[in-house]
């Protein structure tokens, strides 16, 4: 493609995303000219939930973190983490 369409300008976030669900970027990026970026202080988007759990699980996940020293979260994270990646290599 030898002539690309202006990149529009955009008034919110939402109104980019709800662009770029419905476009083709190719109509508007030569993508064969696009560089490698690294971007190593990039946290990843992260979500709040509740999750509801028997105290005596949460009990045994507090102490299970405590012994590698390290936040009850961060561990069930971890946890969830690696049965994910484990799951998709199942199916992989």
């Amino acid at each position: 493609m030898s002539k690309r369409k202006t990149m529009p300008t955009f008034e919110s976030e939402k109104e980019e995303m709800q662009f770029w669900e419905e476009k083709d970027s190719t109509e508007y990026l030569d993508w064969s000219k696009a560089e490698k970026v690294v971007l190593p202080n990039l946290k990843p988007s992260t979500k709040t939930i509740s999750i509801r759990l028997p105290e005596s699980l949460l009990h045994s996940i507090k102490i299970e973190a405590n012994k590698r020293d390290i936040p009850y979260q961060s561990l069930i994270k971890s946890w969830l983490a690696d049965d994910v990646k484990e799951a998709a290599s199942r199916k992989g």
